[in-house]
């Protein structure tokens, strides 16, 4: 006799949860189409604009992005399907002297003060290049890392 609501003896259990993303870690993608937003919580874009996404996990065919100033849902089939991660975006921003994606990183929750490979801060690598503009915006972040050797 089987019993109303029984799935035949096994227990139930609900799907582990999805991983959280990695700090330090930031999803770029290029837009492959214009879009226009159809409700508020949506972003435009434009073809070949780069979206950072900071939230792939809660919905799979909507992922939260920025892109400028301005954040909102895409649809995931917007955007180019072969992506890297980078480990460590805030370091390659300042080796480039990158202001606009070092200040996104910083906004994404990257931390300015996280060591790469080689055991350098991303205030290193700006000091290296003389990119004197990411120089001033890294110490200005509370707690910077000052090392001199």
């Amino acid at each position: 006799m089987k019993m109303e609501g029984s799935t035949g003896g096994m227990p139930h259990r609900p799907a582990p949860p999805r991983p959280a993303p990695k700090p330090g870690r930031v999803k770029v993608v290029r837009a492959l189409y214009k879009y226009t937003a159809q409700n508020p919580d949506e972003l435009s874009f434009q073809e070949g604009d780069l979206l950072y996404v900071f939230d792939e996990v809660t919905d799979s065919n909507w992922w939260k992005a920025r892109c400028g100033t301005e954040t909102g849902l895409i649809p995931s089939n917007y955007v180019e399907n072969h992506t890297e991660e980078m480990d460590c975006p805030l370091h390659e921003a300042s080796r480039r002297g990158n202001l606009v994606f070092l200040r996104e990183c910083l906004h994404q929750g990257v931390s300015g003060t996280g060591l790469d490979q080689t055991g350098s801060t991303p205030l290193y690598w700006a000091s290296h290049g003389g990119h004197l503009h990411c120089v001033t915006e890294l110490l200005n972040l509370p707690n910077p890392a000052v090392n001199a050797q």
